[in-house]
Formats: structure tokens, sequence, C-alpha cells
């Protein structure tokens, strides 16, 4: 059988397996679900022995020590496996809730109704815990998933999906509902993602390689976000003590994810005093590398002079561009033309500075006075995310459960007709 038969029987199945979802209530679904957690932590050595074959090619491949520590199932991380889906359960079930409703002149009543959006195709690289993740959210909006996750990581994901399938049939789960594309050929990527009638929507997760490549070869809907190159602007108005926490916050706390700050943006009116705390606090005692432009370094001599590119940058690492503006308007300016579209902040007292900031940056997330570290499904309690979204259709900012769902309005009426 060749790659595109492989993956299109996959799809129909998938299809199949989602019109089974939507008929199951969320009751059903939710008792699915923990059942789904119980063999999760019941089969504990099933999952480790899998993730030790993946861990001894790794290593046989020089895999990075950061790399192979995203790779390790430890008992910690099984066991949040288990709880998610335990939390995910708990969550409100967003398929079936009244959006709105009205009724027309005539008498018809319109109800706009949450469905779920049919099959969603995931594709994510190193984490094998995303393969729980990715399932349970799917599931708990009734829609049925295909899993292609990376080479690296492939027994791991198999042993999770063979055990979230055993635990979800004892309870009722639909055959084929969960599935995953055994094959590392990249060719079925290409092929599960040109899957029109079969896949309704893809999320990839991963690097920006990745996710341009999905991109670049889809022919159905992808929402994704590619980089997180996220500014935080310090205002004339701004606390400058608070502006020095949130900002060794939103840099140091975890550098290397996509809501950290990449780039320092700060009112000419208080360069001199703040830039000197950064450098003191971040430049110093937290050994962030400062890249400033000419203002900043006349104020800093010490630090690396910024290029072009460094405006451009996810370092994800304890590296900051730092760029001195004469206005908020140039601030804002820096933020649509380099950013990318993720979460940005300003620190201000002034609400005229406030309010034109989150009127003007167009970001799917937009913070006053906060570190852009927030920027998370279960900071923003949705109890769970599948991923951020930068797109400006659909869905915008951590996907919920909510984002994976779509509507459909139902008409009732009496027997009314169109003159």
């Amino acid at each position: 059988m060749g790659l595109h038969e492989e993956m299109l029987i996959m799809g129909e199945k998938a299809v199949e397996a989602s019109r089974d979802l939507a008929r199951l209530s969320a009751r059903k679904k939710n008792t699915i679900l923990l059942a789904m957690a119980d063999e999760i932590e019941a089969s504990r050595d099933i999952l480790k022995q899998a993730n030790g074959k993946d861990l001894e090619a790794a290593r046989a491949s020089d895999m990075s020590a950061a790399l192979l520590d995203r790779l390790t199932l430890t008992d910690s991380r099984i066991n949040a496996m288990a709880k998610g889906l335990r939390e995910v359960s708990g969550l409100k079930d967003p398929v079936g809730a009244v959006i709105s409703r009205w009724i027309r002149p005539n008498g018809l009543e319109i109800l706009k109704t949450r469905i779920p959006i049919g099959v969603i195709a995931i594709i994510y690289e190193s984490r094998p815990n995303v393969t729980a993740d990715a399932a349970g959210l799917c599931f708990k909006t009734a829609n049925a998933v295909i899993l292609r996750g990376g080479k690296e990581s492939l027994y791991s994901n198999q042993a999770i999906v063979e055990v979230l399938r055993a635990g979800g049939k004892k309870k009722g789960l639909p055959e084929n509902a969960i599935q995953l594309v055994m094959t590392t050929d990249r060719d079925a990527v290409r092929e599960l993602v040109q899957l029109e009638g079969k896949v309704d929507l893809v999320i990839p997760r991963g690097g920006e390689s990745l996710i341009r490549a999905v991109v670049e070869q889809a022919r159905v809907p992808v929402i994704k976000h590619y980089k997180g190159v996220c500014h935080t602007y310090v205002d004339a108005s701004a606390d400058l003590d608070m502006a020095l926490k949130i900002c060794e916050n939103a840099k140091c706390q975890r550098p290397g994810v996509c809501n950290a700050m990449e780039t320092l943006l700060v009112h000419e009116a208080v360069a001199e005093p703040f830039l000197r705390k950064v450098a003191a606090r971040l430049g110093g005692d937290l050994k962030v590398e400062l890249r400033g432009d000419a203002a900043a370094r006349a104020i800093v001599p010490t630090m690396t002079p910024a290029t072009e590119e460094d405006w451009l940058a996810e370092f994800l690492d304890l590296i900051l561009a730092v760029r001195v503006v004469p206005s908020l308007k140039a601030a804002i300016e820096h933020i649509n033309h380099y950013g990318s579209n993720h979460s940005d902040a300003i620190i201000a007292d002034s609400p005229e500075a406030q309010k034109e900031f989150t009127q003007e940056v167009g970001s799917a997330a937009v913070y006053v006075n906060a570190s852009t570290r927030f920027t998370d499904g279960a900071e923003f309690g949705m109890g769970a995310e599948i991923g951020i979204s930068t797109d400006k259709l659909h869905a915008r900012g951590p996907m919920g459960l909510e984002e994976l769902t779509t509507y459909k309005y139902v008409i009732s009426g009496d027997g009314q007709i169109r003159e």
C-alpha cells in the first residue's frame, strides 16, 4: 500500500469516528477520559519501557542533553499526563453550548451553537506527553484526532496511544477516535495535510521550520504561530521598579519559550535610570547578554551592538535586544514592524498610553503592567491548551476547548416560507 492510500484510509476512519464522537454526551466523554487517565497510571512500566527504546536511539545519535530531557518520560511526567486528562474531564464541555439566540419578526428562532470541528491533525516534535494532551483535548470536544509526532519519540507515542485507546475502550471510546501516524517518512506529513474532505484542521506544534513546512504543503486550514518575538515597552510614565520586576520575569523565568520577552523598548525620558537598573540586574546578576542600539549603548557601553537581525530574532536564550525610542508611537511602530503578533506588553501609569498601546498593537495578547509569560491556556483560566495561535481567523492566542469547536445555526419554525 502506498503512502497516499495509507493516509487516505486513516482520514476515512477518522471521519467515521468523528460521527460516533458527536453522539457522545458530556458525561460519557468525561467517563472515558477518566478511564484513560487510570490506564496511563496503570501502564507506567509499559510507557517507560517504550520510552527507553527512544532514549537509547537518541543517545546513539548524540542528541543534546536538553532534547534528551524533553524526550524522557519520568514518573512525574507520566503522573502529569494522567492528571492532565483528569483536569480536562473536569472542564466545561463547549459542545452543544448556545452562543446566541434570537427570534425573527416572522417567528423563526435562530440558535448559533457550538459543534466539533470534525477531524484534527496535530503534527508535533520531541515531547511525548503532547500525545496525551492533544488526544485528551480533541476527544473532549468530540473531534477525531490524527497524531504525527517526531521520529525521535515514535515508540513512546505509540505506547501512549495504545494505552489511551485501551483505557478508553473499556468505557466506550469509538474505534479510530485517536490515531497515530507510524511511518517516519516525511512525505506522510504532506499527504496528511492535503487530505481535503477528510482532515478539517491542522495544528502544527514545534519549531518555525516545521510549521512553515506544514503551511507550505497544506491544502486544509492550519492554525499556528511561527515564533514569539515578544516585546516589553517601558513608557515615560512607568513605575521603574515594577518595570524591572516584570522585565526580569518576562526574560529570565524561562527564556526558551515562545512567550518570553526578546526585545526591550524604553522611552528616552526614562532610558538612563532604567537601563542602568537593567544592566545591573539582568546584564549583571542574571547573566543576560544585552544587545543595544546606539542610544542604549551610550548609557550602558558594555552592551553588544544590536544588528537588524536582532530585532527580528526569537533568541530562546538569555539574550535581550534593547532599543531606546523617542515616543510611544515609535514603540508601537517597532512592535508592529518587527513583532510576530504573539505577546507584547506596556509598562505605564498613563491611562492614555495604555489605551493607545492596546488599541494599536495588533498582537494576539497585549499586556498592561504585566509579564508576557502569562500567555498560556492554564494561566488564562482555560484549564488546558492545544497551542497558541497568532492567526486572525477563528482562534487567537492560547487555544483551549472552545477554539477546538466551530458552530452551526439551528433554525426552527412552524411552517414559515420565504415570500
